[in-house]
Parts: structure tokens; sequence; C-alpha cells
């Protein structure tokens, strides 16, 4: 199965590319005026979709599988915490519903990526990779 390829490097990692994607497409939304008035919720949106993947990064660099395993669950509460603004963005019409359920098909996808991976982390518990 592809998503059991050993990644070499970061840009390997399907799941950071997605979520390179979902944060662009975040980034792209906070440029709107409707954002610029909602400083503190623009925000909070821009850095749980960031913070998603600086979270996969820096655990992709982590020595074990648990280290490794703990940022990618915070990863996946940060895309959680995305769904949830792309949401409240779409009740303050900052965003339409179309826009919402597309940026959010992005981070549920990121979501279960982060799950399937989390669940093989913890099965395998490696002690050291390299």
């Amino acid at each position: 199965m592809a998503w059991r390829m050993k990644a070499r490097k970061l840009d390997d990692v399907l799941v950071y590319k997605k979520s390179l994607v979902g944060a662009d497409a975040v980034s792209a939304m906070l440029e709107r005026p409707a954002f610029r008035r909602d400083f503190k919720f623009k925000d909070q949106l821009s850095q749980s979709s960031s913070r998603t993947v600086a979270l996969i990064a820096e655990g992709f660099g982590q020595l074990t599988d648990r280290h490794t395993a703990s940022y990618y669950a915070n990863a996946r509460g940060s895309a959680m915490e995305t769904i949830g603004h792309l949401h409240v963005a779409r009740g303050r019409h900052h965003i339409t519903d179309d826009e919402r359920s597309t940026v959010a098909a992005v981070y549920d996808e990121i979501v279960k990526m982060l799950t399937r991976w989390i669940n093989y982390l913890d099965e395998s518990d490696c002690k050291k990779r390299s």
C-alpha cells in the first residue's frame, strides 16, 4: 500500500502535501475584506491551518513512533479546529457554503489520514527511527 511506503523526506509525506493545499486555501480566503474586520477570528483560523502543517512537519522529524504519533495527534486536533472555524466563517457570511464544503473536505481527509497513521504508529511503536 502506498501509505505504508517509507517517506525519506517531508515532501514525500502525502498528508503534509494535503495540509499545504488546505493552508493555501485558507490563506486565500483570509485575504477577503470580511476577514479583515474580524481580526481575532482571522488569526484563529490562520493559526489552526498553519499549525496543522507545522505539527506534521515537526512530527516527521521525531525519532520514535510514540513522539511522532503525539505530534500527529496534535496536528489532527488542529485540522479539526480548522473545520470548526470554517463552519463559523460560513455562519458569519465570510465564505459560501460551497467554499466551506470544499476546504472542509480537504481537512476531513487530513484528519482521516492522520488517524490511520497514528493508529499504525501506535501498533508498530518503533523505539528509534532513522
